[in-house]
């Protein structure tokens, strides 16, 4: 049975969600989404889905989650930073729905954790797969690094949140 579970989101389109159990890597996967007339968008139900299974799998234990807070890039336009942040609207919401008591560090907080301020983005897939050997089949293409930083923001939190350690 586990003690602790650890949520590590992505909030992009392109993002993920990993679940560390006692600070095992369990699964990762990829944001879920639904297309909205001619574009995608972040499929609230079913990442809400995802979290209930996962809160089923480990009865008893202490369940927290990292969100990364993201904002509009330079150079994205109105519309697409408007669903940029309906999307994290929705990540947020659902954590909150749920219940699930959530962090929400910049990309600078937990990157520099890691040493990767100012570094390429298969510098965070190429630590996680370092981190997390057995999860090289879900981070094997430099389009995985979305898995790679949810899974280094669940290990971010686990390590970081002493709060949540001292409750399990």
């Amino acid at each position: 049975m586990s003690l602790r579970v650890t949520f590590g989101i992505d909030p992009g389109l392109g993002g993920a969600l990993a679940v560390l159990a006692d600070g095992e890597l369990q699964c990762i996967l990829d944001m879920p989404t639904m297309p909205v007339g001619n574009y995608n968008e972040v499929d609230a139900g079913q990442l809400a889905r995802y979290l209930r299974e996962a809160r089923q799998e480990h009865p008893g234990a202490y369940f927290s989650a990292c969100l990364e807070r993201v904002g509009a890039r330079p150079g994205d336009g109105g519309t697409s930073a408007f669903r940029f942040g309906e999307g994290f609207g929705k990540v947020k919401s659902v954590l909150e729905v749920l219940g699930i008591p959530f962090v929400m560090p910049v990309p600078a907080q937990w990157k520099r954790y890691y040493g990767l301020i100012g570094k390429e983005k298969d510098e965070s897939r190429q630590l996680a797969l370092k981190r997390f050997p057995g999860a090289e089949h879900r981070m094997q293409r430099k389009k995985d690094h979305g898995r790679a930083e949810a899974a280094l923001l669940a290990l971010y939190h686990d390590n970081t949140d002493h709060a949540g350690r001292n409750a399990a």
